[in-house]
């Protein structure tokens, strides 16, 4: 499956990995999966590993439509970590179309390396 994720409770952290070509149709179901997790809290940091991803396969207005959902709350950090200048770029487009999705949306920065995110989550070290 090229987009997975994992909850870690004590680290109060979500880590959604992808890879390949990612859909539309498995973003929206992987935020889906996470909201109805158990074990998950919308409060929850989030990292999410783009490093071996090679493109996204949907429209922009898809793309759009599945930044602006709301599936962690205003408190949470989310740190997206994209190895590829070109995914990279959509990870910072992200951003700035979940923040205009409300009046206090989730805060999210986009990382080339792991250590850096890992740091601005305050983790010391990757859990999985």
């Amino acid at each position: 499956m090229p987009f997975s994720y994992a909850v870690y409770k004590e680290q109060r952290l979500v880590i959604s990995t992808a890879s390949g070509r990612v859909t539309q149709a498995e973003i929206k179901e992987r935020q889906d999966q996470t909201g109805s997790d158990p074990d998950f809290d919308p409060e929850f940091n989030q990292i999410v590993d783009l490093t071996a991803v090679t493109d996204f396969e949907m429209s922009m207005d898809e793309f759009t439509a599945l930044a602006r959902r709301r599936v962690f709350g205003s408190g949470s950090r989310r740190a997206f970590v994209a190895s590829a200048p070109h995914i990279f770029g959509m990870g910072r487009l992200w951003e700035a179309h979940s923040a205009l999705s409300d009046d206090d949306p989730s805060k999210i920065q986009v990382f080339y390396d792991l250590p850096s995110a890992l740091k601005w989550l305050g983790l010391e070290a990757d859990p999985r």
